[in-house]
């Protein structure tokens, strides 16, 4: 007679995690209304310029997300964790509060810099401290799970919430609510204990060049980062052509005039990645990391090549819906791809460089996406993404040729840059 098996607890029971998540949500929330803020505010201060002005801030946010995460995880490894997400955090409500006084472009520029610079220090420690608050690997999946549907969700709730807030208040105030949410999450942050990193003390030998590229250099040996790496080639590909060309599909594709259209449009991409989140538990507990993974680059290319032949608004939302499950399939298990590799306190770093190395793959997708998009038509750029997308899958796949020899959350160093 077999007995049932009890599912885990939810990790959201541990106090700490809840607690991190909930500083997560917050965050989210308020970053998503100040980036409705920021587009106002380019305009006020450049009006018809105000695209090149948030070209070149996305741009920064980029360059931010890719040197900065490196740098700080090699040289702030001594730093105790609470204390650096902290630290992040009141420097962001800093910057958040002082964008309604500035008066020129480049102030603006600067901010945004800064900000972002001090959420490339908060991301990946944050990441890397998951695990550790909750080394059951089923916990820490649902976890994963539940931080994509958090991401999705602030993509759909925050325009609404922006749009609400802006009825009463100018946008200037939702800087202020952002600053808050950024004090709110400080304050999450420091009403908890965070386990300390394994190791992170040897892992903090060497020169500073050293500590800075180590993170790198360590992900670049794993076969299965390796075949991450190209995964996030198709993921950025794909996101780019959601995020940088729907308006565009929208508007002179389909004649749709309508923000309501280019808004519901985006969101078909988030539903697709959040039901995906949402079964992601239960799919790596049937098919193992590799084989979710390489169907997340397997479903991309073939999405990326619909987009090529839509034949209506309709066709546009289930493409969408498809290309969110995709990308759900690939960015929210990799979290457990990165931690599996980790060995002797180098958890931040690879995190940082898993960050890093990710972000940059979009800081080459969205110019392309764009520039191609208008120079080519949107039907080239879909198929040249597809072919990139497609080519990143094979290469994964043959990077990553054998599943992980034990689908369980290995101890420190164990299963660290095995065969898998």
């Amino acid at each position: 007679m077999s007995v049932a098996v009890a599912p885990p607890a939810s990790p959201l029971r541990d106090r700490t995690y809840r607690r991190l998540f909930t500083a997560q949500v917050v965050a989210l929330l308020g970053t998503g209304l100040a980036t409705v803020a920021l587009s106002l505010l380019a305009y006020d201060l450049a009006e018809r310029d105000a695209g090149v002005v948030l070209g070149v801030a996305l741009a920064l946010k980029m360059v931010a997300y890719v040197v900065v995460a490196p740098v700080v995880a090699g040289l702030f490894q001594r730093v105790e964790r609470r204390r650096l997400l902290i630290a992040a955090d009141l420097t962001r409500a800093a910057c958040a509060f002082a964008m309604p006084f500035v008066t020129h472009v480049w102030q603006v520029l600067v901010l945004i810099f800064v900000l972002n610079a001090c959420s490339a220090a908060f991301t990946p420690t944050f990441q890397a401290a998951i695990p550790d608050v909750l080394p059951d690997e089923e916990r820490y999946t649902r976890a994963l799970s539940l931080s994509r549907v958090a991401y999705e969700l602030e993509n759909l709730v925050s325009p609404a919430l922006a749009a609400a807030a802006l009825l009463v208040v100018s946008f200037h105030a939702l800087f202020a609510i952002n600053g808050i949410a950024f004090l709110c999450s400080a304050a999450l942050v420091g009403s908890i204990r965070l386990p300390a990193a394994a190791g992170a003390a040897r892992s903090a030998a060497g020169s500073g060049w050293e500590r800075v590229s180590s993170g790198t250099r360590r992900y670049l040996r794993v076969p299965r980062l390796r075949a991450l790496l190209a995964l996030d080639v198709a993921v950025a590909s794909a996101s780019a052509m959601v995020i940088v060309n729907t308006v565009v599909f929208v508007r002179d594709h389909f004649g749709r005039s309508s923000d309501v259209d280019v808004a519901i449009a985006l969101g078909a991409a988030g539903v697709g990645s959040m039901a995906a989140a949402l079964l992601m538990p239960r799919a790596l507990r049937l098919l193992g990391d590799r084989a979710t993974l390489l169907a997340g680059g397997a479903v991309l290319p073939v999405g990326l090549a619909l987009s090529a032949t839509l034949s209506g608004y309709g066709a546009l939302l289930a493409v969408w819906v498809l290309l969110g499950i995709g990308l759900a399939l690939i960015e929210t298990p990799s979290g457990r791809l990165v931690q599996r590799s980790v060995s002797d306190g180098d958890g931040p770093a690879l995190f940082a460089a898993q960050f890093s190395l990710s972000h940059a793959c979009w800081l080459v997708t969205y110019p392309v996406a764009g520039v191609l998009g208008s120079v080519l038509g949107l039907d080239a750029v879909a198929w040249i993404l597809a072919g990139v997308a497609a080519v990143a899958a094979v290469i994964a796949a043959r990077l990553w040729r054998h599943p992980t020899v034990a689908e369980r959350m290995p101890s420190r160093g164990a299963d660290a840059v095995g065969p898998a």
